[in-house]
């Protein structure tokens, strides 16, 4: 999709932080783009899982009944913005009114109803809760892929659902040819 300027959307797409990005809340990240446009761009981290909180402490928090195999669902660091909001990268069913959708396979919500169904087992087969997301003012990522901040890949349903988190930034930099250990933690350019 294009949107003003002739600038190309990535949403849908994935972000791989160079080695050389120092923000501690993006090393060797790997964002899904949820939306991108000439207001600027917003996604998920699917590659931190935060280190104390699990499904069941939301789950108990908004008083839900939940399964007991639900308690154990991992919730992701999304990124530095809206910190205290939960955001679900998923895919179908796409029911909710508040759902945002990516592309033919994957949606964002943050509603009520789906935590509530995920709870219980009958939300989606494929997602990621997180807490917080990330988010780029307009031109903000642009800059940054222009400073060598990113690489970009096109979407994966296998990165986000499929692969092990921690073999998450590795594997998209595979998938596009680049071997991690051959980059350089010095941004540049030719």
């Amino acid at each position: 999709m294009d949107y003003e300027n002739n600038t190309t959307s990535l949403k849908g797409s994935l972000l791989m932080a160079m080695p050389g990005l120092i923000d501690p809340n993006f090393h060797q990240s790997v964002t899904c783009i949820s939306e991108h446009n000439q207001d600027g761009a917003v996604g998920i981290i699917v590659n931190n899982i935060h280190p104390v909180l699990s499904a069941k402490i939301i789950f108990q928090e908004f008083d839900l009944d939940y399964t007991e195999s639900a308690e154990k669902i991992p919730i992701y660091m999304g990124g530095p913005v809206h910190m205290n909001k939960i955001f679900v990268l998923h895919g179908p069913p796409f029911q909710s009114t508040q759902t945002l959708m990516i592309n033919n396979e994957l949606a964002m919500s943050n509603s009520m109803e789906i935590i509530k169904n995920i709870a219980t087992g009958d939300g989606p087969k494929l997602f990621i809760i997180s807490l917080g997301c990330a988010g780029w003012g307009a031109g903000q990522l642009e800059n940054e892929l222009m400073s060598n901040f990113w690489l970009t890949s096109p979407y994966s349903k296998d990165i986000l659902f499929d692969i092990s988190i921690e073999d998450r930034w590795k594997k998209a930099m595979n998938n596009i040819g680049v071997d991690p250990a051959m980059l350089s933690n010095i941004a540049g350019h030719a």
